[in-house]
């Protein structure tokens, strides 16, 4: 049914425990979900030995040792053995509605990108899987405590196999990469469907003493720039507000209204190579004019 992949953190601090939550959730979804570990981060061949899981260690990576993404999805391409292919973060706790939705997303005829919307919770202990209660129960904590995060927070891609060609080596964890997945997938006029409501799905909230900086490296660092030029810049940032369907049920509707077209509209000369020349002859025409009536402004003032 799927392949779900992903490239954990190095398994000691607060990440070992995360971790253990997210893929513990991934492997009792069921019969048809597979589930490839990438990296050379300590402590996971291990974790994957453990779990049974196939672990690919080799992954390319940039001048500063994190690992890319171009390779860790090309990898991911040639060894899954489902014809859907998922990237989920190594931190996301998937609900038991998750392969509700990839049922219905088997069965979509033309190209597609699935990405949803999280859930962010502050998780403490490790969860206990034995017990039977434990997706209710976390439901509840998520309605009490926990807080939808906005459309920027992208943490998992659902695609068909071959969806795509050619992704730059962006360095994964840092800034940009999943909103330039989105606008690739408009570029070529694939479905973006937004599944928020209909994939359950929990982040743990953590810190960023993965990073050598924290936070400030993560965001801000050479390689969050880099990630921002590869990326083409942050007019025009694509999140999942840019989906162009809606996963409701067994349904998958057109999002349409002012606010899907205004929206289109200041995208557009992102993905459209015509529509980015007329935008740009426009602000050209708009400096010249302006720049006419400062002189003209100018030439008034000295006649009076």
């Amino acid at each position: 049914m799927i392949t779900l992949f992903a490239i954990p953190k190095p398994m000691e601090g607060e990440f070992e425990r995360l971790q253990e939550n997210a893929v513990g959730s991934w492997i009792r979804l069921g019969f048809g979900v597979e589930v490839l570990l990438f990296g050379g981060e300590r402590g996971v061949d291990a974790f994957a030995r453990r779990l049974g899981l196939d672990h690919i260690a080799e992954v390319a990576r940039t001048e500063f040792g994190t690992p890319r993404v171009d390779d860790l999805f090309t990898q991911a391409e040639g060894l899954a053995t489902q014809d859907l292919i998922g990237y989920i973060n190594a931190d996301i706790i998937l609900g038991r509605n998750f392969l509700d939705a990839v049922r219905v997303l088997t069965a979509v005829e033309r190209p597609f990108l699935a990405v949803g919307r999280r859930w962010d919770l502050e998780v403490a202990e490790t969860i206990d899987y034995s017990d039977p209660g434990w997706e209710e129960r976390l439901r509840s904590r998520v309605e009490a405590k926990g807080s939808l995060h906005s459309e920027t927070g992208i943490d998992y891609f659902i695609y068909p196999r071959g969806f795509w060609g050619r992704i730059p080596p962006f360095a994964i964890g840092r800034t940009m990469w999943d909103n330039w997945l989105i606008l690739d997938a408009r570029r070529r006029r694939a479905m973006v469907i937004d599944a928020t409501e209909s994939i359950w799905v929990v982040h743990q909230n953590h810190g960023y003493n993965h990073h050598p900086q924290g936070a400030e490296g993560v965001w801000k660092g050479p390689e969050a720039g880099r990630n921002e030029r590869l990326a083409g810049g942050t007019l025009r940032l694509f999140s999942i507000l840019d989906a162009t369907h809606r996963l409701r049920g067994e349904a998958i509707e057109k999002i349409t209204g002012p606010a899907r077209a205004q929206r289109d509209r200041f995208m557009l000369p992102a993905i459209s190579r015509r529509a980015a020349w007329i935008d740009s002859a426009r602000k050209r025409v708009a400096r010249i004019a302006g720049s006419l009536r400062a002189r003209l402004a100018r030439l008034r003032g000295k006649k009076s």
